[in-house]
């Protein structure tokens, strides 16, 4: 897809013809595509020139003729004080070229010239959300391996006999040379007189650096450094410049290959929410909705999200008011609103956030607050992993099933290890998006929904002695059950695991070594109440009737599955991948209930499969007591 060889047989006149007059029409274009050039410049040159002798004819005198459409793009830039300073440059890279000097010399100074062209005609070389290289594999998929290949080698099948050949992206001596935003900008201008068309009429912004970031993915290798790059130094720098300056660069290629969130404070992640969200507006307005959607979805996951757990701890109520604002946002962005109805709604937005920011600079929190904020999430998050576990549990014991039983403990210790060990993988090794957390929760909440409601509809079909004993005939729990019960331990446990830790890992910061104490003495008073909460289920139990215990623990389950229905679509639509529908109803978020159409629709849908199996039941029930008349 990339071809980075260029025919400027065929480039020339449409440059200087077209693209100059456009660069008077549209400045920052104009600029780009003299980025573009400049890049590339920097890119090709080494491999021309060896101690000062051209290996490569053909190759070296389209440098120079580059470095004229190049002079004929700055000249048409709007006039300010630094232009004369890029001409200067682009006079001086001439010079260089012709004198043959070396290609770190010369790369070097195009580079230098980039910048300061970037910076008087402030072209952001960033993107605003962070790349997801997952994304753009799909999308190199759809795009780029027909000429390219699968493995970026440049050996795809439509790319048989096309002159020049397409690039090989695992050229690493190349690549090195090329800059994230230089692989950006040539997906988005395309490559005249090539078979490299121009993506920006298909690929949107965030696509583009997705795609790019995925490309730069080809010459990368797993690091073991410790250094960290800004996301303006993946974007902006060459592998080639890090290793000039003595940097890691095997760490820079692997970390632009896989860009990780950016680490900012709570006030820096409100302003990057408002900012990206004021981007988002400026795209609806151009028409652009597909990626003011995308803006608008960023700005919660990769902003106001990350501060969310701080801001329960202080004020729930506010973090719930601000999160609905960002919601009806974005939904009226997706109900193609007018751009006025849209503005109201983010001028809402702006005015909640500002609150949520006052109450994080001024939010310290005492012991006291610590401790019941380290209560509250143990409780919250581990009230609906406690009971399905008590209630299966209770459930087997009662029924003399004890290999089941211990299937239930592997299950739910294996989510205990899982849950750490995703959060040090996230921690320590990937960055897995907001988008991916709340994938990963409503995914396996709405998968716990399904299998709680057919293990409580199944233990209400059991309830009577009589089938409790035919079942036992017919089936005793074998292997198949017991790994049922075990999946659905560990869907319970898993569902929140990673999610209570980064809670409790924000509040150990924001409480400070001095409230340490307090957030432990909350986290262990909150354990004992539910082993204890656990223990009455369980002790209780036992001098239950076997009918009512049956029916009891079936009710409970089936209440739980439509909480974790209500969980589980309010996780999608915060991921993006549903959207909101808000509507006059209360809300309760321990049962999973929120004021949304959606979200009341799945919990309205699971109860309907509840009273529908229920239904059944009954039916079946009285046909067995009218046979046995």
């Amino acid at each position: 897809m990339i071809h980075f060889r260029l025919s400027l047989s065929w480039l020339i006149l449409p440059l200087l013809a077209s693209l100059s007059f456009l660069a008077i029409g549209e400045p920052l274009d104009g600029a780009a595509q003299a980025l573009h050039l400049i890049g590339y410049i920097g890119a090709d040159y080494p491999a021309t020139v060896v101690d000062g002798q051209v290996v490569d004819v053909s190759e070296y005198q389209e440098q120079l003729e580059f470095l004229d459409v190049l002079q004929g793009l700055i000249v048409a830039l709007p006039a300010q004080a630094g232009r004369a300073e890029l001409e200067q440059g682009v006079s001086n890279l001439h010079q260089a070229i012709i004198q043959r000097q070396s290609g770190d010399e010369v790369a070097s100074a195009a580079r230098a010239l980039g910048a300061r062209l970037a910076e008087l005609y402030q072209v952001s070389l960033t993107p605003i959300l962070t790349p997801d290289p997952q994304r753009g594999a799909q999308l190199y998929a759809q795009h780029c391996s027909v000429c390219h290949g699968d493995s970026g080698l440049g050996d795809g099948p439509a790319g048989i006999g096309l002159e020049p050949a397409p690039a090989n992206l695992r050229d690493t001596a190349r690549m090195d040379r090329l800059s994230l935003y230089d692989l950006y900008n040539t997906l988005g201008l395309g490559i005249e007189g090539t078979d490299m068309p121009a993506f920006a009429d298909q690929l949107d912004e965030r696509q583009r650096w997705d795609l790019a970031s995925y490309i730069a993915s080809f010459t990368a290798t797993a690091a073991q450094g410790q250094a960290r790059f800004a996301m303006s130094e993946l974007a902006g720098r060459t592998p080639a410049e890090i290793a000039a300056a003595g940097g890691d660069v095997a760490a820079f290629r692997a970390q632009r290959a896989h860009p990780l969130l950016e680490q900012r404070g709570p006030q820096q992640l409100i302003g990057y929410t408002r900012a990206t969200l004021e981007r988002s507006l400026q795209a609806y307005r151009e028409g652009d909705r597909e990626q003011a959607y995308d803006l608008s979805v960023g700005a919660y996951l990769e902003g106001f999200e990350l501060v969310e757990s701080a801001l329960d701890n202080l004020d729930a109520v506010q973090r719930k008011t601000t999160e609905r604002a960002l919601m009806a946002y974005r939904q009226a962005l997706q109900d193609g609103a007018s751009v006025g109805v849209a503005a109201q709604a983010l001028e809402q937005v702006k005015i909640e956030l500002d609150k949520s920011a006052t109450l994080l600079v001024d939010g310290a929190m005492d012991d006291s607050l610590s401790f019941f904020a380290s209560l509250l999430i143990l409780l919250r998050e581990g009230l609906e992993a406690i009971l399905v576990l008590a209630a299966i549990l209770a459930f087997l014991r009662n029924t003399g099933q004890q290999q089941a039983v211990r299937s239930v403990h592997i299950g739910w210790g294996l989510a205990l290890l899982a849950g750490v060990a995703t959060w040090a993988v996230a921690a320590y090794l990937i960055d897995i998006s907001g988008a991916q957390r709340e994938l990963l929760e409503g995914a396996t909440a709405l998968f716990a929904s399904v299998v709680l409601l057919w293990v409580g509809v199944w233990m209400h079909d059991r309830r009577h002695a009589a089938a409790w004993q035919d079942y036992i005939k017919s089936s005793l729990v074998g292997g198949g059950g017991r790994f049922g019960f075990a999946v659905l331990a560990f869907f319970s446990v898993y569902r929140e695991l990673f999610e209570v830790i980064l809670f409790y890992e924000t509040l150990w910061l924001q409480a400070g070594p001095a409230g340490h104490g307090a957030v432990l003495a909350g986290a262990a008073a909150a354990l004992v109440l539910l082993l204890g909460l656990a223990w009455v289920i369980l002790r209780g139990s036992r001098k239950l009737p076997l009918a009512t215990f049956f029916g009891i623990n079936a009710v409970l389950l089936c209440v739980l599955s439509v909480v974790f229905a209500g969980h589980g679509v309010a996780a999608l639509q915060e991921a993006g991948v549903l959207g909101t529908r808000p509507v006059a109803f209360f809300e309760f978020d321990w049962l999973g209930i929120h004021a949304d159409a959606w979200s009341l629709a799945a919990q309205g849908l699971a109860l309907t499969g509840i009273a529908l199996l229920y239904g059944r039941s009954l039916l079946g029930e009285r046909r067995r007591l009218a046979e046995q008349r």
